[in-house]
């Protein structure tokens, strides 16, 4: 399989995997009313207040894995209403879990332990700025503009491609003619 082919292939899969996550996100949120859908027991979400500052920032991707147990000063994801909330456990009594961002000074409602979605276990910094881009009807749209145009390109370079390649059998052929013409005088 030469590079263009292999280039189309993963283009359009990340294309077809961006639109289709975007899909099962806004379905699972509108529908559902689910913030953060963790179909393998794994979500990502994006930090959108400074309330675990300097831990987390505004903007980071966050990782969150669903967990059997959780502990206190773990950095938990809960749901309130239709918001995620990222906060650090500070008491845990039975199935009553009381959290608090590192930057604030005052400690939450508690919550039932069912409505955390789970564990923080990574966090990539600045990275949510790309993936609340790529979630916005612009996003999608430069993307798949993008992607068009960089197909399009390589479709146009392979065509080219085979064309020099037409050229050099039209040449030789004109070669062979002109030696056999030359043979048979």
């Amino acid at each position: 399989m030469d590079k263009s082919r292999i280039f189309r292939t993963i283009a359009l899969a990340v294309v077809g995997v961006l639109v289709g996550v975007n899909f099962y996100l806004f379905n699972a949120q509108s529908i559902v009313r689910n913030s953060m859908p963790m179909p393998f027991g794994v979500g990502a979400s994006v930090v959108l207040s400074g309330s675990m500052e300097p831990t987390l920032s505004v903007n980071d991707l966050i990782i969150v894995k669903q967990v059997d147990t959780i502990n206190v000063d773990d950095v938990v994801v809960f749901q309130s209403k239709d918001i995620l909330v990222v906060h650090r456990v500070k008491t845990i009594e039975g199935d009553v879990i009381t959290t608090q961002g590192d930057a604030n000074n005052v400690v939450d409602d508690p919550v039932n332990r069912a409505d955390i979605k789970g564990k923080v276990v990574a966090a990539i910094p600045h990275l949510g700025i790309v993936v609340n881009f790529l979630k916005t009807p612009i996003g999608i749209i430069v993307v798949l503009g993008l992607t068009f145009l960089l197909l399009e390109k390589s479709y146009k370079k392979q065509a080219e491609d085979d064309n020099v390649g037409l050229d050099e059998i039209r040449e030789q052929i004109e070669q062979l003619k002109q030696q056999l013409k030359e043979g048979n005088e």
